[in-house]
């Protein structure tokens, strides 16, 4: 009998052995299906899923095979609610900060305190360093950062993560003119003749958009670095408008809040080029240690600060000689601890957003093989 008349048998496979959906075979389509994963367009050969010159396959060439990952065009749902909870949880903060500072008695004259003796309080070396921090220093420092993140995205081919930059940068700008329209009434004569509203400041924003921006724009091997980057300059120039007798205390702790809100609102509308490429997406243990740490001393720094404040307020209405280091001291505690907080959770939840890890398909592990039955 010739080989042209054995009738084709059907090949056995082993179901507790591996799946791989991408190899094996040079057509993708003549094969049984994985039971649960959705099937390529036929006709399809291995190479269709790779390039030759290394490039990452893009959300929207997988669409067009008719592969189609959920997680390949958006992040996960949870990641995009967390994003609106907690921004608007700090948008919330915000408000909270600026009543407390302004609406008050107490918190009139605890910024009034701390604005007027914060240079001669702090070491001399540290006033020194502050008053480094000019209005054109700070200007030329914070568009170079902002430029250097959006030139990293356009080299990444992040389009729609340029988008979302420019937004959100829009969206602080515009939160800065706030301070021409929010009231801020006659509670108490102050040291410092500058009754005029002052909330939020914009040199604060200003500092942390950039930082924001760099840390979004960076692919994940470095998000946990700029992250590093941007906390310090954050805090410098939060210290600095303080020291330089620009702004209060409560400016500065409700404009990085507001940038932290603005930026997590923003981010749970990432989709597509907004995330990392396929094939980069991991997990980082950079990102976790940085984020955790900064995110539990910030609070520890935040609820001690708040604690020094309440010792102080019976010595504010006084202008006790003994509540002014500790007012001081508290207001860089407050602002380095809403600094780290911020910084963190807008870290971790880039990353979230950025990197989501899926078991189907060309992200993650593969699916797991059919169960026998019987």
């Amino acid at each position: 009998m010739t080989d042209e008349h054995i009738p084709m048998q059907p090949e056995i496979r082993d179901p507790q052995s591996p799946v791989n959906m991408l190899g094996g075979f040079g057509q993708i389509g003549t094969e049984a299906p994985v039971p649960g994963a959705p099937a390529p367009a036929p006709g399809l050969s291995l190479s269709d899923f790779e390039d030759d010159g290394g490039r990452d396959i893009e959300p929207e060439e997988l669409d067009a095979i008719g592969y189609v990952d959920p997680l390949n065009v958006r992040p996960r749902t949870s990641s995009r609610v967390l994003c609106v909870v907690f921004g608007v949880l700090m948008l919330i903060l915000a408000a909270v900060a600026w009543w407390l500072g302004v609406r008050t008695e107490s918190g009139q004259s605890y910024d009034d305190m701390v604005e007027s003796t914060f240079a001669t309080i702090i070491p001399g070396w540290l006033s020194a360093m502050l008053g480094i921090g000019t209005h054109l220093m700070v200007l030329i420092v914070s568009v170079i950062i902002s430029v250097a993140a959006l030139a990293i995205a356009a080299v990444r081919k992040r389009w729609w993560l340029i988008g979302q930059m420019v937004v959100f940068a829009a969206i602080c700008g515009c939160a800065s003119l706030l301070k021409y329209v929010l009231p801020r009434p006659f509670i108490i004569k102050t040291v410092i003749d500058n009754a005029h509203n002052s909330a939020p400041s914009g040199h604060t924003i200003m500092g942390m958009v950039c930082g924001v921006m760099l840390v979004c724009a960076v692919p994940v091997a470095w998000r946990w670095v700029a992250s590093l980057v941007a906390m310090p300059w954050g805090l410098f120039v939060g210290l600095a408008v303080v020291c330089g007798k620009w702004h209060r205390p409560t400016d500065a702790v409700m404009s990085m809040l507001i940038v932290g809100g603005a930026a997590l609102i923003v981010l749970a509308f990432t989709r597509t080029s907004g995330m990392d490429a396929l094939g980069t997406r991991r997990s980082s243990v950079g990102v976790q240690i940085i984020a955790s740490v900064a995110v539990t001393a910030g609070l520890f720094a935040c609820v001690f600060a708040g604690y020094v404040i309440w010792q102080v307020i019976p010595g504010l209405t006084i202008s006790a000689a003994w509540a002014k280091t500790d007012a001081v001291y508290s207001a860089i505690l407050l602002i380095a601890g809403m600094n780290a907080v911020v910084h963190g959770v807008v870290l971790a939840l880039r990353q979230l957003t950025a990197s989501p890890l899926s078991r189907i398909g060309l992200v993650g592990e593969p699916p797991a093989p059919p169960k026998t039955r019987g």
